[in-house]
């Protein structure tokens, strides 16, 4: 029988494959093309306009450092804003943390939330139907700019800086994240991987530095996201925040009382030490 496999092409001179075992959905959303299907490495693996969003088999290295690091970092958060993040691991995480009263989740594709609930339940593990939970099916970059909500961490989990979600890699929408965060709040955002995508990660450490008293950014070790270490994207008015000393962090972590696949407090601290290539991008 011949073997099926699915094509991402990262650019133009680079892709990578992954064997399609079985196909477990494929049609489209309001916004975009959508494919789920399972792989014997990666387990079900959510792609969108060709290319893989996430997979059951490493989501918990992106979502655990997008939401650990900023919560813990902050040490006692109450209210979260998650702009993106259909899938729902990103609220799954940021629900972990007992201080956590309300996380605010807007999503601009309600039909990314259907189709993970439907077919990767797995990855939400029940977050869209708890209580704390406040799903928006809307437009991220409008909520930011309209809302009167503050937040103690706003974490953006968005698409790379094309169509629908190039807005979310612009200077204003950074500042109307500022505007909503809390004092002391963080702001954490997806920056792809700066071995290939470096203009990415310096225009937004760029606009964080205008506008925050900290801006820089941490490094994730991802295997689905190919060609190098990611970047998530990191600001603040409280320079403090990215420096949490190691037993404060451990302290936070061992309080918080849940168990974790990547996140480490000695993860976390490491994260912020930058390759040399990196640093020189955005210094």
């Amino acid at each position: 029988m011949t073997q099926k496999w699915f094509t991402e092409i990262l650019h133009a001179d680079l892709a990578q494959q992954l064997k399609i075992d079985e196909l477990l959905f494929e049609g489209r959303t309001e916004f975009q093309d959508a494919k789920i299907f399972a792989n014997a490495h990666l387990g079900k693996v959510l792609v969108l306009d060709n290319v893989v969003q996430t997979t059951l088999g490493d989501e918990f290295v992106y979502h655990e450092m997008m939401a650990h690091t900023p919560l813990f970092a902050h040490g006692s958060p109450k209210t979260a804003l998650i702009i993106g993040g259909g899938d729902g691991g990103l609220l799954n995480e940021a629900l972990k943390h007992p201080s956590i009263e309300q996380v605010t989740m807007v999503e601009l594709d309600g039909g990314v939330v259907d189709i993970s609930r439907a077919h990767m339940p797995e990855i939400s593990d029940g977050a869209f139907d708890d209580p704390r939970t406040n799903l928006i099916i809307g437009d991220g970059a409008k909520f930011a700019t309209e809302t009167d909500q503050r937040f103690d961490v706003i974490m953006i989990d968005s698409t790379d800086p094309q169509g629908p979600g190039e807005v979310l890699f612009s200077k204003a929408f950074y500042a109307d994240c500022k505007r909503c965060l809390n004092p002391g709040g963080i702001l954490v955002t997806q920056n792809g991987v700066p071995f290939l995508q470096g203009q990415e990660l310096v225009d937004s450490v760029t606009h964080f530095r205008s506008l925050f008293a900290d801006g820089s950014a941490y490094m994730i070790t991802v295997p689905t996201y190919a060609f190098g270490m990611m970047a998530l994207g990191w600001a603040s008015d409280d320079a403090g925040a990215r420096t949490v000393d190691l037993a404060t962090l451990e302290a936070r972590y061992a309080a918080a009382g849940f168990e974790t696949q990547y996140y480490t407090p000695e993860v976390h601290r490491a994260a912020f030490a930058l390759p040399m290539y990196v640093k020189k991008l955005i210094d």
